[in-house]
């Protein structure tokens, strides 16, 4: 959990927004490697239900439609953690177990990982073919919120199959908003798992760029465009978790048992730059 605790100092400095313009150059850049893929994904914490000994919990994969019996198995992976919590409590709830299960279900706890480690192990196992899969299930009011700003853009939808992901425009036509860290003057785009969060950036920026919105993305298109463009800007991108996760952050110790840094505090240590 190093990764995180790391990212909740830069958490605690994206608060407020820079309104300036990405910077384009013409400099050839190539795409991120793996790794650099997974220090940007690390910086949100995703939540496992796990045993005793941190093994995920975890069910068999169906037979395939050629009746082979399948040897892979498939773990969820919450986007919250009180979503998880409410999960292990449905199913201690549940009567008539077996002793068996009812020791198992008993031992059963939340486990906080960097996300980038489930596309780390995702990447090294993908040829594998009883390879542990992972099923991510995203908060339903940021699918809600995530389907809502599409159908008002005129799209139909009746579904939203992967983890919302927000990123605010100056416009449908232009580059993404920035902001800026005081501290080093670093430009970062960020891309946001909480919709609530967007809007706040949209509102600051809404009175100066009318035609300003938000995008609606997915992780898997993120994690996509990360893996394959050569754009300069991409090495600018942040994803900012949610609230309930940067408030978990701050509960992590920091290295050398110092108290974790604020993450996404009330009065970041950013200001806003004149475009």
């Amino acid at each position: 959990m190093k990764s995180l605790v790391r990212w909740g100092a830069t958490l605690g400095l994206i608060g407020s927004t820079l309104l300036g313009t990405v910077f384009v150059g013409n400099v050839p850049v190539l795409a991120l490697t793996e790794q650099q893929v997974k220090e940007k994904l690390d910086s949100v914490p995703v939540y496992l239900i796990t045993n005793s000994q941190g093994l995920p919990l975890s069910r068999p994969l169906p037979q395939g439609n050629n009746g082979q019996k399948s040897t892979g198995s498939v773990t969820g992976v919450y986007l919250s953690r009180q979503e998880a919590q409410s999960f292990i409590k449905e199913l201690q709830n549940v009567k008539g177990k077996d002793p068996k299960m009812e020791e198992v279900v008993k031992s059963l706890q939340v486990t906080a990982v960097p996300l980038g480690v489930i596309y780390q192990q995702l990447q090294q196992t993908k040829n594998q073919p009883n390879r542990l899969l992972f099923a991510f299930k995203p908060v339903d009011t940021e699918v809600k919120g995530a389907m809502d700003l599409l159908r008002q853009s005129g799209q139909q939808v009746n579904q939203f199959k992967s983890v919302p992901v927000f990123a605010v425009r100056f416009s449908p036509e232009q580059g993404y908003v920035p902001i800026q860290l005081k501290a080093d003057n670093q430009q970062l785009i960020p891309l946001f798992l909480s919709k609530q969060d967007a809007q706040g950036l949209l509102t600051q920026v809404k009175s100066k760029y009318p035609k300003a919105d938000i995008q609606v993305i997915d992780v898997d298109g993120v994690i996509k465009t990360l893996q394959d463009k050569n754009d300069n800007w991409l090495s600018q991108v942040v994803l900012v978790p949610s609230p309930e996760s940067r408030e978990y952050i701050k509960t992590l110790p920091r290295e050398g048992n110092k108290p974790a840094t604020p993450a996404g505090g009330n009065k970041p240590a950013a200001t806003p730059k004149r475009p």
